[in-house]
């Protein structure tokens, strides 16, 4: 590898999540409609009052144990670790604000100017060390190459410092607009501080990409202290809110054993009960988890989430006619949610009767009309057709999942063999031809179905392309995000 690329991968992987391109583009993400919709409730204010438009940030929880979040292109990422690790929605909140800033400020989008910069003395260094190796001297032009790399990376590790540090600055102006406390950026700075000295961390602070915990706290404590929002706090309901959230996190994703030690039956709190339901599910103990989620639906019956709990280990044991009931009721209580709709659409499908199937493919289609990239949620609503005996409209389905699962060559043949079954013109052949267009390979391919590009055929009922039909996977801009 030459020491040009060299350098560029350096730069490009100390902006990346966990420190590699592959890492970042392959992060192991999860979709949770109670999580999801908590982060939103924080993120999208801030969003607004940073400026970014309605819309255009897509929010992707990984499942990482680590404290972090990033941002790059038109995406956020949570780990899961953030939550839990968090005491409070406010730190949060913190870091959300913290992420929107590098998303205000274009961070992403400038660091390949930052790294071509950053270069530039590297590619001086080459061209002098050549000279001096030509003129005899190898010792030095290998100390002249050795500098250039150095100066190079000094500079771009000086440039990425100072986005933190705006982005830093940034989350407090948004949180002060909003009139919300910033005091837990300050608590996790101390805590990041702490846990670098109890590690005793022996790191040149300028070799990193983000400043030292204790730069970072010494920056931002006497601004946030003066804000007339310092002393507001979450509310209990917020509080308990993340603590449920946390139990959930718990129970689906560390051991199960760890889980009933870390929720004992001593403990009869709330999200105790929610930790405990999913960890005994888990194991297989199906009875004992729905002794406790039950609980917690008579406690509180309007909760959207625990219904959708109940309907899922219900489902998963087999016990389909049984989950329809959790998962209708779900569905009742939170309307507009796309995974709940799925849920309850997975749940019809599964007891064999042919009008619960039909009731299924409206709920597919409902939760569609949702999320119209959800590849998931088309795959089921293939299933129902197909379980129908719809062929035409199960392929058809077929193709849309595996577009937006970033699959067009697939997606390119189930449209065709769809659309040699439609009728031309209707939505439907609309809707294969509009598959068949975006997904050709550049350069051509197999030649279009009759209609489909003719002048006259009709046009397509929606736009086509890559501007409408954007894969449900990161794109390029995704490959450099901006660590917390």
């Amino acid at each position: 590898m030459s020491l040009r690329k060299a350098f560029l991968s350096f730069a490009a992987a100390a902006v990346a999540l966990g420190g590699s391109l592959a890492q970042a583009q392959g992060l192991r993400t999860l979709r949770d409609a109670e999580i999801e919709i908590f982060i939103d409730d924080y993120a999208q204010p801030i969003f607004r009052v940073a400026g970014l438009p309605e819309g255009s940030i897509q929010i992707i929880i990984v499942n990482d144990g680590s404290f972090n979040a990033f941002a790059g292109g038109r995406y956020m990422g949570v780990n899961t670790g953030l939550l839990t690790i968090a005491d409070t929605p406010n730190q949060v909140e913190a870091v959300i604000a913290h992420e929107a800033g590098h998303l205000a400020g274009g961070h992403s989008a400038r660091t390949g100017d930052a790294i071509a910069a950053a270069s530039r003395p590297m590619l001086l260094s080459l061209v002098l060390a050549g000279a001096a190796i030509a003129a005899g001297a190898p010792e030095a032009g290998m100390g002249i190459l050795g500098l250039g790399q150095t100066i190079g990376q000094a500079n771009f590790l000086s440039y990425s410092r100072g986005q933190e540090s705006t982005a830093d600055q940034s989350s407090i102006t948004y949180l002060d607009k909003l009139g919300h406390s910033s005091k837990g950026a300050i608590e996790i700075w101390r805590k990041m501080r702490n846990t670098q000295i109890i590690r005793g961390y022996r790191i040149n602070p300028y070799s990193l990409t983000h400043p030292m915990a204790n730069v970072r706290l010494s920056a931002l404590q006497r601004r946030v202290v003066a804000s007339p929002y310092y002393d507001r706090k979450d509310s209990p309901e917020e509080i308990e809110r993340l603590h449920y959230i946390q139990a959930k996190i718990y129970g689906f994703l560390h051991d199960p054993e760890v889980t009933l030690r870390t929720y004992p039956l001593t403990d009869q709190s709330g999200p105790a009960q929610y930790a405990r339901a999913v960890a005994n599910y888990r194991t297989g103990l199906i009875d004992k988890g729905l002794i406790e989620i039950r609980k917690l639906t008579a406690a509180q019956p309007d909760n959207p989430y625990f219904h959708e709990l109940e309907g899922q280990m219900l489902f998963e044991f087999g016990r389909a006619r049984e989950a329809v009931g959790p998962h209708r009721r779900s569905t009742k209580l939170l309307t507009d949610n796309a995974l709940l709709r799925i849920n309850l659409g997975r749940a019809l499908l599964a007891t064999g009767d042919y009008a619960d199937r039909e009731e299924a493919v409206m709920e597919f289609k409902r939760a569609l009309l949702l999320e119209s990239d959800n590849s998931f949620g088309w795959f089921e609503l293939a299933r129902a057709y197909g379980a129908m005996d719809n062929e035409t409209l199960a392929m058809l389905a077929t193709a849309e999942s595996r577009y937006h699962a970033g699959a067009k060559r697939d997606a390119n043949q189930f449209a065709r063999r769809a659309i040699n079954r439609l009728r031309r013109g209707t939505p439907e052949w609309r809707q294969a031809a509009d598959i068949i267009l975006a997904t050709q390979p550049e350069g051509g391919g197999l030649p279009l179905p009759s209609g489909i590009g003719d002048e006259e055929a009709p046009a397509p009922s929606e736009p086509t392309g890559e501007e409408k039909r954007g894969p449900d996977v990161p794109d390029p801009a995704f490959a450099g995000p901006q660590g917390f």
